[in-house]
């Protein structure tokens, strides 16, 4: 979405501690160095904020690497199967349009979201598939056989917040 480290000239823009001291203009045109279609190219977008003091001195521990690994070898496993018949798919990411409408439709409620967030981002052919594929990826995470509308939700919020 932006500059790998900055999202604007400054490299504050969007920061909650220090204020961006560039004109929205000028933020406008560094964003939209990177085009539209290259950011469609990219499934998963994530702004990683400033974090504070006490969040990186506590002592709350995440999830151990070892369960996330397991979850990742479990929703793998759904993917060797889904694909068993296929040569050249290995994982979701692989999927082409043919088998994008045969493992990832949408429920009525989740496609009345789907076609929202097309009317609202502005989405491309290209980013409406990967959302699918992405939200397919989570649900499968979660051990579920349907994409349901919390997955695509995920899915959704990891494009770029600015459309170019």
């Amino acid at each position: 979405m932006f500059d790998c480290v900055h999202p604007s000239p400054c490299g504050y823009a969007g920061d909650a501690v220090k204020p961006c001291t560039c004109a929205p203009a000028v933020v406008t045109k560094y964003q939209k160095r990177i085009s539209g279609p290259l950011l469609d190219r990219i499934d998963i977008h994530i702004e990683v904020p400033r974090v504070d003091y006490e969040k990186l001195s506590g002592n709350k521990l995440g999830e151990t690497s070892e369960t996330i690994r397991k979850r990742v070898q479990a929703a793998r496993d759904i993917q060797n199967h889904r694909f068993a018949n296929s040569t050249d798919i290995v994982c979701n990411a692989d999927m082409r349009i043919g088998e994008v409408r045969q493992f990832c439709q949408l429920q009525p409620e989740g496609q009345s979201l789907m076609r929202a967030a097309m009317s609202q981002l502005n989405l491309s052919a290209r980013a409406y598939h990967r959302i699918l594929k992405l939200s397919r990826t989570i649900a499968d995470l979660t051990g579920s056989e349907e994409i349901q509308s919390p997955h695509l939700a995920e899915a959704l919020q990891y494009r770029p917040k600015i459309m170019i």
